[in-house]
């Protein structure tokens, strides 16, 4: 059976730049599906506003992706997101099975870290919200997060993951490899 590849991607922010990355790296990886973590078009009171702000166009994009995409809310999300994305961005997590085990798929403002929803041991919790990359196992729970594709912090790359039969990747926006964790 056939591992399928999940692309991850967290905290667009309405950045043309970020939304020309994913379609970059979507090119690049051609995955079966594209998680998105929430936070897809507006920047957030606490953000500064992406140089590429453009939310308008990044719904073009988005929505041209729907078929592929699973999301949640961001923290960043409002009613009227849902009125022009093509797929629904309403709820704070989603479950999905990926080998045998659950994906708890959030953007990490309700569960986080710490704040962990019941898990099972070798289970995954993937959130964004951080603009941090994190690939780490604690408590017999993989910890996970794509980073930021366009507002990185604390000199992080802007960047984006991979889940795949290697593991979970981030990869910066230029596809190279920023860090790994085996996922077995």
């Amino acid at each position: 059976m056939k591992t399928e590849k999940l692309l991850v991607i967290s905290d667009i922010h309405g950045a043309l730049d970020g939304a020309k990355a994913l379609l970059d790296a979507i090119d690049t990886h051609n995955p079966d599906m594209i998680l998105c973590l929430g936070d897809v078009l507006y920047h957030g009171p606490r953000n500064d506003l992406p140089a590429s702000y453009a939310p308008k166009k990044v719904i073009e994009i988005m929505n041209s992706l729907s078929p592929k995409i699973i999301a949640v809310r961001g923290n960043c999300e409002a009613e009227v997101d849902q009125m022009v994305l093509n797929f629904p961005v309403t709820a704070d997590y989603n479950i999905i099975p990926f080998e045998g085990r659950r994906i708890f798929m959030t953007h990490g403002h309700v569960y986080s870290p710490a704040h962990l929803p019941r898990l099972n041991e070798n289970d995954i919790f993937l959130s964004g919200h951080t603009h941090i990359p994190t690939a780490e196992k604690k408590d017999g729970v993989y910890l996970l997060n794509p980073g930021s594709i366009s507002l990185p912090k604390e000199n992080h790359p802007a960047s984006y993951g991979l889940i795949d039969e290697n593991g979970f990747t981030v990869y910066r926006s230029d596809h190279t490899v920023y860090m790994h964790i085996d996922l077995k």
